[in-house]
């Protein structure tokens, strides 16, 4: 389903998205917008970061909002995550080693499968995050959109 979410773009690169994850964090805590109790947790990739020139990578560290988010110190900003057919894996573990799945979906399951993509990019719904959370026990869904 289409879902509203307040993102924070990361652009740079992948070795210090922890840095943009807290100042994302900074801003669900100050804001009570996208409470991480009661919102869901997104990262939109737009590139690969095996492939993409560090200063190049693009990322988008997402929580879903029922309002629009107004102007902030921390430069979070609305879009939308457009609804529709996905192909979806289940991650367990740590998000070090998320690419795997990713690889599967567009190395292995897509070519044999008969679909077409969408016109968005592959995307993580985070089901429990650390420090809730022991880095072995997460979960993360990865959602690859198909026409």
């Amino acid at each position: 389903e289409e879902t509203r979410v307040a993102v924070l773009e990361h652009r740079g690169a992948p070795a210090v998205i922890n840095e943009s994850v807290g100042v994302f964090i900074e801003w669900r805590k100050t804001s009570g917008l996208s409470p991480v109790k009661s919102s869901k947790s997104f990262g939109i990739a737009y590139d690969n970061p095996d492939t993409t020139e560090p200063e190049q990578f693009r990322f988008d560290i997402c929580g879903s909002v029922s309002e629009p988010v107004p102007d902030n110190p921390q430069g979070v900003i609305n879009k939308i995550i457009p609804g529709g057919r996905c192909a979806v894996i289940r991650h367990h573990g740590s998000h070090d080693r998320i690419g795997s799945c990713a690889y599967y979906l567009y190395r292995d399951w897509l070519p044999e499968s008969g679909e077409e993509l969408r016109d968005f990019p592959l995307y993580f719904q985070y089901l429990n995050l650390m420090p809730d959370t022991p880095e072995h026990e997460l979960v993360t869904e990865v959602y690859l959109p198909l026409k």
